[in-house]
């Protein structure tokens, strides 16, 4: 399972690389890649592979957590109505979802404690969005909802395809509707 994921992570951070912009020469041939929290981490591309139940609860209590933590700063520090309420709605559908991640980890055997520390991208989005305000902050939310949700999707789907604890697949799968929404819902915003 893990060389699967290493192989496909490889595999995309020569793709990514390859993709450059024009005029653009990269010489360099290494790639970093290490695991943290149970996760395979590219930071090249910075896309979380979650490859164990715990990595992949890790992964989706930080999301929730970015999510609340940034969509409370938007209640405060936005302009628009229209974040506002995006944001009020994305409290309460991450505050669910990090509960239905806990029951589902605590009925696990053996039983698997979400870490929701954030990443160093999510921290440093959090803590840029924490010095804005108004039309500049709604901008800067917008576009970290739309990276974080993404993110989200693609680790969700990537452990509803080859996770490894059934209970912890069938809650990513069950996610991935509402995940698409939301996401569709913040590019909506730009």
């Amino acid at each position: 399972m893990k060389f699967k994921a290493m192989m496909f992570l490889s595999g995309t951070v020569l793709v990514l690389a390859a993709c450059g912009q024009k005029g653009e020469t990269n010489n360099s041939t290494e790639v970093n890649v290490a695991t943290d929290n149970g996760m395979a981490v590219n930071d090249t591309a910075a896309t979380p592979l979650p490859n164990s139940a715990q990595g992949f609860a890790n992964m989706a209590a930080a999301s929730d957590r970015f999510e609340i933590e940034s969509s409370k700063l938007a209640e405060t520090a936005g302009q628009s109505a229209a974040v506002k309420s995006f944001a009020a709605k994305m409290i309460t559908a991450h505050e669910g979802s990090t509960a239905k991640l806990k029951t589902t980890a605590a009925g696990l055997s053996p039983a698997v404690t979400p870490d929701d520390t954030l990443s160093a991208a999510q921290q440093a989005d959090l803590d840029s969005l924490k010095a804005m305000k108004g039309a500049a902050f709604d901008a800067a939310y917008a576009s970290a909802q739309v990276k974080a949700h993404q993110q989200a999707l693609d680790g969700l789907k990537a452990y509803a395809a080859s996770g490894d604890t059934p209970a912890l697949k069938d809650l990513a799968n069950g996610l991935v509707p509402t995940v698409t929404a939301h996401l569709n819902m913040a590019k909506g915003l730009k």
